[in-house]
C-alpha cells in the first residue's frame, strides 16, 4: 500500500496567525516528502477559513518548490468553476515547474453554499455534468489546437499554453455515486474516494460500486486511493484531544454541507450534535471506530482492512481541527510506527 497526504491551510479561529498556519502546512508536506509520501493533495475551497484552498495550483507549486519528490495531487479542483482553457494551462504550468509531477484531479465540488456563491444558480447534485465535459476538453487541450462547442463551454480553436511534461498525466475523479465509479472505469481515470465518518461498510459498498463499473466497462487500470480522518497517538490525553478536534470540525462541515448555520467572516458556526445525522454525525465512539484513529497497533490493522478490498493507496487526512502540534506528532507517529510495517 502507498500512502498520500491531504491537509488544508486550515485556520479554526481568528486568533490564530495564517502565517503560523502556512508554515505548519509546508512542514509537514516536507515531513511526508522525506518520509516517502507518493502524492500531497490539495482542494479547492472558497471563502472559508478552515480550507483555505482559493487555487490549488498556487498552493502546489509552493509546496513543489520545497518538497522535491513526492508528487503533487489537485484534490480536486471543481470542474463547474473554470475555463477549460484557463484550467489546462494553469495544470501544465504546475506540471512545468515541478518536472512532471502534477496528479491532476477533478470533481463536481461539495458544498451547495460555495456554489450559491462561486456558480449561483448551479445545484451542486447537477456539477458532474460540467464535470464529464470538463476532462476530455483539458485533455485535447494539452495535445494542442482544439476548438470545442458544448453544452457549457463554447470556445473557437485554440490551445493549453504551457504543455504538460508528462506525456499521459494521471487523471483522478473524487468517486462515491456510482455513476462517477462508471465514469472512471470508462475513462481510464485513477479514483479517490471518501466515506466521510461512515463506518467499513460505506468503503466495502464503495468496492461494490467499483465492480460494478468494471463489470460493465472492462478492467480498471487506474489505482483506487480511499481518504480518511488520521490521528495517531499513544496517550489518553492526546486520544481525547483528537476527539475533540474532530467534533467541532465536524461540526463545522456539517454546517457546511446541510446549510443550518451561518458563516460568519469565513468561519463556520458550529451545529449542535443533536442536528447531525448520517455522514455528519459525531457521536466520540462510533468516529475512533469509523476513521483512521488510535494507536499506531490499531492505525496498522484497520489499514490492512482497506487493504484487503483492493485499496491501493490511503490518503492520510490530516486537517481536523487539531492543535498543530499534535498533527506533527501525530503524523511523525504514523512514518516512523505504521508505514514501516508496509515498507
Amino acid at each position: 500500500m502507498k500512502f498520500h497526504l491531504a491537509i488544508n491551510l486550515e485556520r479554526m479561529t481568528p486568533d490564530v496567525d495564517i502565517r503560523d498556519v502556512r508554515d505548519h502546512t509546508l512542514e509537514m508536506v516536507k515531513m511526508a516528502d522525506e518520509a516517502g509520501f507518493e502524492i500531497v493533495w490539495a482542494a479547492e475551497h472558497h471563502a472559508l477559513e478552515m480550507t483555505i484552498a482559493p487555487n490549488p495550483f498556487q498552493i502546489l507549486t509552493w509546496w513543489g518548490e520545497h518538497a522535491k519528490n513526492i508528487r503533487l495531487g489537485v484534490g480536486v479542483v471543481n470542474a463547474a468553476y473554470w475555463h477549460p482553457i484557463n484550467l489546462a494551462g494553469e495544470a501544465a504550468f504546475l506540471d512545468l515547474t515541478s518536472e512532471g509531477r502534477l496528479e491532476f484531479g477533478i470533481g463536481s465540488g461539495a458544498y451547495q453554499r460555495e456554489f450559491d456563491r462561486m456558480k449561483p444558480g448551479l445545484d451542486q447534485r447537477d456539477s458532474w455534468r460540467y464535470m464529464q465535459e470538463m476532462l476530455p476538453v483539458v485533455k485535447e487541450l494539452w495535445k494542442g489546437d482544439y476548438e470545442h462547442n458544448g453544452e457549457f463551454w463554447h470556445f473557437p480553436k485554440a490551445t493549453s499554453c504551457p504543455k504538460p511534461l508528462q506525456d499521459d498525466v494521471p487523471i483522478w475523479v473524487a468517486a462515491r455515486a456510482p455513476i462517477t465509479f462508471d465514469y472512471a472505469v470508462e475513462h481510464g481515470c485513477n479514483i479517490m474516494s471518501w466515506p466521510l465518518t461512515m463506518p467499513m461498510s460505506e468503503a466495502e459498498s464503495y468496492r461494490g460500486r467499483l465492480d460494478d463499473a468494471i463489470a460493465k466497462h472492462g478492467p480498471f487500470k487506474g489505482q483506487w486511493a480511499m481518504m480518511r480522518h488520521t490521528a495517531v497517538y499513544e496517550s489518553e490525553e492526546d486520544r481525547q484531544r483528537a476527539l475533540a478536534a474532530i467534533r467541532v470540525q465536524l461540526a463545522m462541515f456539517g454546517n457546511l454541507m446541510t446549510k443550518t448555520g451561518e458563516v460568519r467572516n469565513g468561519f463556520p458556526d458550529t451545529v449542535n450534535a443533536e442536528e447531525l445525522e448520517g455522514n455528519f454525525r459525531v457521536d466520540p465512539v462510533m468516529l475512533e471506530e469509523n476513521l483512521m484513529f488510535g494507536t499506531p497497533e490499531t492505525v496498522i490493522e484497520k489499514l490492512k482492512l482497506y487493504e484487503a478490498i483492493g485499496v491501493d493507496s490511503f490518503i492520510y487526512y490530516a486537517s481536523m481541527g487539531m492543535d498543530m502540534d499534535q498533527q506533527k506528532e501525530s503524523l511523525k507517529l504514523f512514518i516512523d510506527k505504521v508505514m514501516p510495517a508496509y515498507a
